[in-house]
């Protein structure tokens, strides 16, 4: 196979022939051509396949970036949500979409480390080896050549000495038919002659030999060197036919591997849609906003023939709560009571959830009472940490100070009792919802809490029907209270009411943000006006300009009192009672 290829290649070029009909030289000038097109072939494939993986890592990140993008947020109103089973379905076809671009991932992974890594290792193994062939195939053209030329000089030689033997014995003959030349003139011709013969003939040796070596290296060079050298340089581009082939079989195969957990992810998008249930969704929402309210009964006739009889019936709207008749209220507006479904709320709502109907009040309060817990468990969690640490700063000195950590377990403990008067706050509030507890009164709910126990000696010597900042304050009282308070608008009073003179000022300790209504919010270090001090449950009046008033935590403000605008706001307080 490999002669009849060559001969075809060389033009007939292994049969004797000269030289000059010989071209070798362009036979390896187009194979070093085709090959060197094969090579930049195969570059151009790794070019293909380096960019199908950058595209497969774009198309990734961009699907990531798109399932983050609708992740519900921590600690969100989004999160409450994902109780539905619509919202979950969506939220597992996030997730799988995750997988999805992380299958992506994998083909690009694949495809670098497969194909794209060993191809470009083997193109360079490839220029090394087309190099090594073609330089041996120019060396023994070269070789070739080296022989052709001692041919030449031999025979030019040789015809040199033939030429000069030939003149020779004619240069003799012509002395030997002369008379008049000497005898050893003649002599000497001779011997010329037969010197020039001589010379010829071992030019003809020499020649003949050379030419039967030249002969034997241009048939090896012809049928055994150049086939040889030719036979590989077919077998590296056959090789490299190949590889090319089996990369791109590797690049299907990549893609075929994730088919089955592509499928996969899209089967379980199928299964989460199939799951969403919306008869569970819909006692989802009944359940969330079921009030816990009865509903009214009828309105009775008033009969207006007998205005000393009037009466109102104590089913009406007026008194939806069903605890009796409440007594007519003198001596300021009236507000009639709603009914619950259209109740109009005022700003952010109390602390207690009271402005809530009683369902969705226990809800908020058990949330509440749990959201407290896991703060008080972070916060133990860290004083352990803490608390091991120095231990080890105590055992070894040279690892730390353990006096350092005694200002942070100092707040860690004084964080916990806080919380843990919160949550006594709200599991008091909790069990008076689910009726473990008596109802109390408004005043009761006021004075439990954070600062209940700061204040214990302040709130059994002053009795205060104030009502407290914490936004407990609604138009849906109990009746125990609506019997207790006089009957008077506090909203109306408060916002026909003068504004209160300054009596002091304090500065903040703490950060405090104020969420509910009637409270203001402060920065730690921030000096404020004081217009009314602690009446015992905890709390202190504040201004910071004309327009922002409020209440902040006693405990949380250090307060300086002018003496005189103290007595003179005690004289009023006096003259108003």
């Amino acid at each position: 196979m490999v002669s009849q290829s060559h001969r075809y290649v060389f033009h007939g070029a292994i049969s004797p022939a000269p030289l000059c009909c010989m071209k070798p030289k362009d036979q390896f000038d187009n194979l070093e051509k085709h090959t060197q097109w094969g090579i930049d072939v195969l570059e151009k494939y790794i070019k293909f396949v380096k960019e199908r993986t950058e595209i497969e890592l774009s198309y990734a990140k961009q699907l990531r970036n798109l399932s983050k993008k609708y992740q519900p947020k921590k600690n969100s109103k989004e999160e409450e949500e994902y109780r539905y089973t619509s919202t979950r379905a969506f939220l597992a076809t996030l997730n799988e979409m995750n997988d999805y671009a992380g299958q992506h991932e994998v083909i690009s992974e694949n495809m670098t480390s497969l194909i794209t890594g060993e191809l470009t290792r083997y193109v360079q193994e490839l220029k090394q080896e087309r190099k090594s062939h073609f330089h041996d195939g120019r060396k023994a053209q070269q070789h070739l050549e080296t022989c052709w030329k001692q041919l030449e000089a031999s025979k030019r030689r040789f015809e040199r000495d033939c030429k000069e033997a030939d003149r020779a014995q004619q240069y003799f003959e012509k002395m030997d038919a002369d008379i008049n030349v000497t005898k050893a003139d003649v002599e000497k011709a001779r011997q010329q002659a037969q010197l020039r013969h001589q010379m010829a003939e071992d030019s003809k040796a020499e020649y003949s030999s050379t030419l039967q070596k030249f002969n034997s290296e241009q048939h090896d060079h012809y049928y055994t060197h150049i086939p040889n050298i030719f036979q590989k340089i077919q077998d590296m581009e056959e090789r490299r036919i190949v590889r090319i082939g089996e990369s791109m079989k590797t690049f299907a195969e990549v893609d075929r591997q994730v088919i089955p957990i592509i499928g996969k992810c899209l089967d379980e998008i199928t299964k989460a849609a199939e799951s969403i249930d919306h008869k569970n969704d819909s006692q989802l929402v009944i359940e969330a906003f079921k009030s816990g309210f009865e509903p009214p009964g009828d309105i009775e006739f008033e009969d207006f023939t007998q205005p000393m009889k009037r009466t109102i019936s104590e089913s009406s709207l007026s008194n939806s709560r069903g605890d009796g008749k409440s007594e007519p209220k003198f001596g300021g507006k009236s507000k009639g009571k709603l009914w619950p479904f259209i109740k109009k709320n005022k700003g952010a709502g109390p602390e207690d959830f009271s402005n809530l109907p009683p369902e969705q009040r226990r809800k908020k309060l058990q949330q509440k009472v749990d959201e407290l817990n896991k703060d008080i468990q972070k916060e133990m969690d860290q004083r352990d940490a803490l608390t091991k640490m120095k231990d080890v700063y105590i055992k070894n000195p040279q690892m730390g100070d353990a006096a350092s950590v005694d200002h942070r377990l100092a707040e860690l403990g004084q964080n916990i009792e806080k919380l843990r008067l919160e949550v006594q706050k709200f599991e008091g509030w909790l069990a008076e919802v689910e009726g473990r507890l008596p109802a109390r009164t408004e005043q009761a709910r006021r004075q439990s809490g954070l600062y209940e126990a700061q204040n214990t000696s302040t709130v059994n010597s002053c009795a205060q029907d104030r009502e407290s900042p914490d936004g407990s304050y609604t138009e849906e009282q109990s009746q125990e209270t609506e019997m207790k308070v006089p009957a008077t608008d506090f909203d109306d009073e408060f916002d026909d009411e003068e504004p209160l003179p300054t009596i002091g000022t304090c500065k903040a300790l703490y950060t405090f943000e104020g969420q509910n209504e009637g409270t203001i919010s402060v920065a730690e270090g921030e000096m404020l006006y004081v217009i009314e001090e602690d009446k015992g449950d905890g709390w202190t009046r504040i201004r910071r300009n004309e327009d922002e008033e409020g209440y902040v935590p006693t405990s949380y403000v250090e307060v300086y009192l002018d003496k005189n605008a103290k007595d003179e706001y005690k004289s009023l307080q006096k003259i108003s009672e």
